[in-house]
């Protein structure tokens, strides 16, 4: 299994109120390997049940978990944040998700996204973070170029992502605080948020595909800030 379970990530975070827990018995075996004891109601139940209660297309590793959404910290909480990624009207919540978890790997303080053309917390989401959305802060803002100008002025690197910018990534001389700006795929970073940005650059592919999946690019980009930045530490 790649990455923590979604619902073993749930129950370890102290912050997601938790109510009942519908699971076969195979899947509560595999929660106490991981270590999870639940503190709410357990149901045992069978994997057509679940199907019948979620749909016949849902994947769901033969647990449901009933709780609340978790509660969404506001952009003026992101004081002691070091490193950012921000999203532009991305819409796929299998995307997000990804990202989410590129997120958590990369030690990433918070996803910034767009109030609207963005999706909620749905069960499709927390099971493409694996987990990840109980690790990392999901940041809601109305006005995504004033948010970047918020961050800017509390002294965050704002870096847009663009495939028409002059320089690459790896060329750009980041350092934390620092926001990485992704857009959607097709459309990209709309003209108001690339005006925002403080910097631009681009991420070059040497083979035949010139671009990657906004989750890709997102999980490269965060690894080419890091290198960058474990670098320039070791050269201190």
């Amino acid at each position: 299994m790649f990455g923590l379970h979604p619902v073993a990530a749930a129950f370890a975070n102290p912050a997601r109120n938790r109510h009942r827990l519908l699971a076969t018995a195979n899947a509560l075996r595999r929660l106490a390997e991981m270590g999870v004891v639940p503190d709410v109601e357990v149901e045992e139940t069978t994997t057509a049940a679940i199907g019948r209660l979620l749909g016949n297309d849902a994947v769901h590793q033969g647990c449901l978990l009933y709780c609340e959404p978790l509660a969404e910290p506001d952009i003026g909480d992101l004081a002691a944040a070091r490193r950012l990624l921000v999203l532009d009207q991305v819409t796929d919540p299998h995307n997000v998700g990804a990202v989410l978890r590129s997120a958590a790997a990369f030690a990433a303080d918070a996803v910034v996204v767009t109030e609207r053309h963005s999706p909620r917390e749905t069960a499709v989401l927390a099971k493409s973070a694996a987990g990840a959305l109980d690790m990392v802060p999901v940041v809601r803002v109305r006005n995504l170029s004033k948010a970047l100008e918020e961050l800017a002025a509390a002294g965050v690197l704002t870096v847009g992502l663009d495939a028409g910018a002059d320089a690459p990534l790896e060329m750009v001389p980041i350092a934390e605080p620092f926001a990485l700006v992704l857009g959607a795929e097709g459309k990209g970073l709309r003209q108001k948020t690339r005006e925002t940005c403080a910097r631009l650059a681009r991420i070059d592919m040497p083979g035949a595909m010139p671009s990657l999946n906004v989750s890709n690019a997102a999980a490269l980009a965060l690894y080419i800030a890091d290198r960058a930045i474990a670098a320039r530490r070791s050269e201190i």
